[in-house]
């Protein structure tokens, strides 16, 4: 489904404001938004990554619902938090790996 920017800001906004009927009706018009995020993401990512794009997206909604204070200011802030998210559980993954494998 495909939305303006404006809803999308305005689903965040009164999201921002305490309304979690809002982030109900927001995740899933942004989840494939996410996983095409995710995807890309996971591209750079060492062949056989055990990690799938939909994983991610779940990782990622975990650490953005526990965002008490978080002020959406627009769409593109929101995706711009979201893919250093990615990314950062990306790194952490693969220092788990590296760590599990060194057997420490």
């Amino acid at each position: 489904m495909l939305l303006s920017s404006v809803e999308v800001t305005s689903l965040l906004h009164a999201w921002s404001r305490g309304d979690a009927a809002a982030l109900e009706r927001l995740v899933p018009l942004i989840f494939e938004d996410l996983r095409g995020m995710a995807r890309r993401h996971l591209r750079g990512e060492r062949e056989g990554h055990t990690l799938q794009p939909t994983a991610l997206v779940h990782e990622v909604y975990l650490k953005l619902i526990d965002q008490r204070e978080a002020d959406w200011q627009n769409r593109e802030q929101f995706f711009a938090v979201a893919s250093r998210i990615m990314r950062r559980i990306l790194i952490d993954y693969g220092k788990a790996r590296g760590t599990a494998k060194r057997g420490k």
